[in-house]
Parts: C-alpha cells; structure tokens; sequence
C-alpha cells in the first residue's frame, strides 16, 4: 500500500514538474514584433469631401494606418487600414465607424495605385460572402474613376 502512494506522490510531483516548466516556456519565450520600415501621411480632397491616410510599412511587408474621410454632405468615416502591396497597388481592409455610431463597425476593401509619389484610389467592383467584402476577382479596378488621389504631407 506504501508502495503504491509512493508511486502516485512521484507521479504528482513529476506531473507538477512537468507543468511548471511547460509553463516556464509559455511565458517566458520572446514575442518577434514587427519593425517599422516607413510612415507616410497623405491627404486629398475632392469638391466638398477630404480625407487624410497614415501608411505603417512594417519589416513583414504588412501595412498599417488610419484613413479619415469627411464628406461634405454625408457623415465622417473614421478607421484602421491592414493590408499589403502588391507590386505597387496597395490593397487594405477598412475597418471604420460612420459619424458619431460608436457601436457599428462596417470593413470594406480598398485599393490604392502608387504613382508618381501619390496613391490613387480606385473603383472596382464588390461582392460580401459569409459577411466579408472584397473584390471580385478577374474584374480590374479602375484608378481613373476614383475621386481621392493622396498625396504625401507632413506627418503632424
């Protein structure tokens, strides 16, 4: 019986053991963050609308960033852009909140064609499935029909 109460003490123990140093190694490894390689800040403007971009360029290729816009006749739009490149269209996921709604949060994609220093938006054609909207593929999205092209400003 001794015996017996022996071998489960040492298996609790080593269980024990075991636990802790799984869990040692759980805290204790070391995040890799992502480094920033570039930050630009754009603005635009057409008629009565304006809009102003933060682009993060990070080391994974990954962009970041904020993009306001202010309709002249309709609610702001405020929110975060996560994309990446893509030679040199900048394809992003929108997530934004309209006026002063602080509950609902709309995505939409977006896509940006850098050239000569700006980025232009273009139009392309949208579909949501399963609640996610993107582009639709094998249609182009047209960067002459967009109304913002961005340009680079000073980063306040």
């Amino acid at each position: 019986m001794k015996r017996k109460i022996l071998y489960l003490v040492l298996a609790a123990i080593s269980f024990a053991y075991a636990c802790t140093q799984n869990n040692k190694t759980a805290t204790g490894a070391k995040t890799k963050t992502d480094s920033l390689l570039n930050e630009n800040c754009y603005a635009a403007g057409f008629e009565k609308d304006s809009a102003a971009m933060n682009v993060k360029i990070l080391a994974s290729g990954k962009v970041t960033g904020s993009l306001l816009i202010n309709y002249g006749e309709k609610p702001h739009n405020n929110g975060t852009i996560d994309g990446k490149f893509n030679g040199d269209t900048l394809l992003v996921d929108y997530r934004f909140k309209t006026g002063e709604d602080t509950v609902s949060v709309y995505t939409n994609p977006l896509a940006f064609l850098k050239k000569d220093g700006k980025l232009v938006m273009g139009v392309g054609q949208i579909e949501t499935t399963l609640g996610r909207s993107y582009f639709v593929k094998g249609k182009p999205i047209n960067f002459e029909a967009g109304k913002f092209v961005f340009e680079e400003v000073d980063c306040k």
